[in-house]
């Protein structure tokens, strides 16, 4: 969903507010006032740093799960479309080379059409008519054979599968972490920073590295999260890898 320049850019941002908040805490509320309270301080900072820990990992291997599994969908996408080109060899002559274009025209509308919309968060439509176009071929086709029946058959189970895992993408391109959901994990690292700013350490230089680190991994964890969050968005994404490699092993012998 954000470029890799944005990313920096938010994380540089946490952490600075967080050193700022720290520094403007230790001139308003001295450390010698507040080292009297570290009991209290760090008992709170220890459920909720524990707490958050626990909602951080648990968000990022949700996104992390449906990020692999769109990646698994999008080549399963491309393995029928493949299966489906190479199926068409035991269709009648004039189905086999409509649905051979149709294949390779559905590979360079993914790639080029379906790709660039869903990283701009639209709804894409190029293969699904491709897709509709592919059916109404396939259901032309008037088996005088054996081997046509057979490969008829097996078609049809192929580009079932196709569109069903091209709607699934469409979903998975959709897909986000409710905003009730973003309201805790980002409230949850607000609490727990600003509990690590109010410890009363005895050196200001290590209780800003600890603020400092602190406040890195939590929103480093956050970009993660948004990074991932969206599988075909960002710097982070699913790829048209296995559509380009079945567009090549698509190509007409003669090329």
């Amino acid at each position: 969903m954000l470029s890799l320049t944005e990313n920096i850019v938010i994380v540089t941002i946490i952490v600075a507010a967080s050193l700022l908040f720290t520094w403007l805490l230790n001139r308003f509320w001295p450390v010698d006032n507040r080292r009297a309270q570290n009991d209290l301080i760090g008992w709170q900072l220890t459920v909720l740093g524990t707490t958050n820990a626990v909602i951080l990992g648990f968000m990022l291997l949700t996104v992390w799960t449906n990020f692999g599994n769109a990646d698994v969908n999008v080549d399963f996408e491309a393995n029928s479309l493949l299966n489906l080109y190479r199926l068409s060899e035991g269709l009648p002559s004039e189905q086999r080379a409509e649905l051979q274009q149709e294949a390779r025209a559905y590979a360079d509308t993914a790639i080029h059409q379906d790709w660039p919309q869903m990283a701009n968060n639209e709804v894409p439509q190029g293969t699904a008519k491709v897709n509709e176009i592919m059916w109404k071929t396939l259901m032309s086709v008037r088996p005088s054979s054996a081997i046509e029946t057979t490969a008829v058959s097996n078609s049809i189970s192929e580009i079932r599968a196709l569109s069903e895992h091209r709607h699934l993408r469409y979903l998975q391109s959709a897909a986000t972490l409710p905003g009730m959901l973003w309201s805790v994990l980002i409230m949850g690292g607000i609490l727990t920073i600003a509990s690590a700013s109010m410890f009363g350490a005895q050196s200001r230089s290590l209780h800003g590295l600890q603020v400092f680190s602190f406040s890195l991994l939590v929103s480093l964890s956050l970009v993660a999260i948004a990074d991932i969050n969206r599988p075909f968005q960002g710097s982070v994404c699913v790829h048209s890898y296995a559509f380009e490699h079945a567009q090549k092993d698509m190509q007409p012998d003669w090329k």
